[in-house]
């Protein structure tokens, strides 16, 4: 079986030749047939080679074993390689606006012959072809940076298309619809390479962990029947086939230390083998006590849309002292719903001392 780095590899070396080969062949025929704009294409199709060259040296780069420097390994790599694809993207879509732009006021109809027609539609045909491949590997093995690669070929086959409808009109009717066909079209892929560019610095910020993915690790912990709860998963994405990352699990407060280290190994090796994620498990204690302040605490809550969730719950008798962990929606305002709810529940159970504990739904399963 492949290994992912290879699929990635072998992807955007497939990509290089297709370029190459559409360079070869629309520099030979623009070369024969006189026509700078075919000609213009082919040097185009070198960037879009070079976006290939950028996958391959980012999955190489995020690839290399962890060091002193850097412990959690080199896979935010692939994420800066999609940058650098993205601006490609970019600037070949501000190229084009800049271009196109011009052409709206100031039509030149071009003189295509039915060769350069031809040639147009068969770059169109190729490019969508390729594009369409790159990105569907690019999806299915998690690669940002193949995934811009594979959009690059896409929006250049976009493009290319549009000027062959814009030379089908001027061989036809010999009127020129080049500069708002490549003004709408040259928007169209800006905006495309915002939304790539967002997503890729979202990842390198850090952003939400996916519901799904969280639910089902949440579910496969719920497995271990010693675990009366899962809370506060947190991952950290080291690149897209690393994650870290920490989780509490409810467990009774009967259990030793001994017991509680060989659960917590058991947790983080399950989730390991079926997520290839590491996670340190940290426990809280199952206290059934105190269940009036519980309830109490439990109805002054969902008087509050803004908080999703309450756990935690302990009370340190010795020191007059209850703590409990609050998620509130980061929509709202925190440190108000905090303020209110320990009036509220102080008001009611005078004799404790409580701290509420910021905590937060990282993983969008709640909404």
């Amino acid at each position: 079986m492949k290994s992912r780095q290879d699929i990635i590899v072998k992807t955007s070396i497939i990509g290089i030749i297709v370029n190459l080969i559409l360079v070869a062949f629309k520099a030979t025929v623009g070369i024969l047939v006189n026509s700078i704009a075919i000609t213009l294409d082919a040097v185009n199709n070198l960037t879009d080679a070079l976006s290939s060259i950028i996958t391959i040296i980012g999955a190489k780069l995020a690839n290399r074993p962890p060091d002193k420097t850097h412990p959690y390994g080199f896979g935010r790599i692939e994420y800066f390689s999609s940058v650098i694809i993205v601006a490609i993207v970019l600037w070949a879509g501000v190229t084009a606006l800049w271009e196109s732009w011009p052409k709206i006021f100031n039509p030149d109809v071009s003189s295509y012959s039915l060769v350069s027609l031809i040639i147009i539609a068969v770059a169109v045909a190729v490019k969508f072809v390729l594009g369409r491949y790159v990105k569907g590997i690019g999806e299915n093995v998690n690669s940002q940076a193949l995934v811009a690669s594979g959009s690059d070929a896409y929006f250049d086959a976009v493009l290319s298309f549009a000027t062959l409808v814009g030379a089908i009109v001027s061989y036809i009717w010999g009127i020129s619809i080049d500069g708002i066909l490549g003004v709408i079209i040259s928007l169209v892929i800006i905006k495309a390479g915002i939304d790539m560019l967002r997503e890729t610095v979202d990842s390198l910020i850090g952003k939400r962990i996916d519901a799904e993915l969280s639910k089902k690790i949440k579910d496969s912990i719920m497995e271990f029947p010693e675990v009366y709860g899962v809370y506060d998963l947190v991952l950290h994405n080291y690149g897209p086939e690393q994650m870290n990352g920490s989780v509490h699990v409810k467990v009774d407060d009967t259990l030793s230390a001994i017991e509680i280290q060989k659960l917590s190994r058991q947790i983080a090796g399950k989730i390991f083998e079926q997520f290839s994620i590491t996670v340190t498990v940290g426990v809280y204690a199952k206290h059934d006590g105190h269940k009036d302040i519980q309830d109490d605490l439990a109805e002054i809550c969902s008087q509050y849309e803004g908080i999703i969730e309450t756990h935690g719950f302990i009370v340190y008798e010795e020191d007059n002292l209850i703590t409990v962990d609050m998620i509130v929606d980061f929509d709202y305002d925190r440190e108000e719903i905090k303020s209110n709810v320990l009036k509220e529940i102080k008001k009611r159970h005078p004799k404790y001392d409580y701290i509420i504990i910021d905590d937060y739904d990282t993983s969008d399963i709640n909404k």
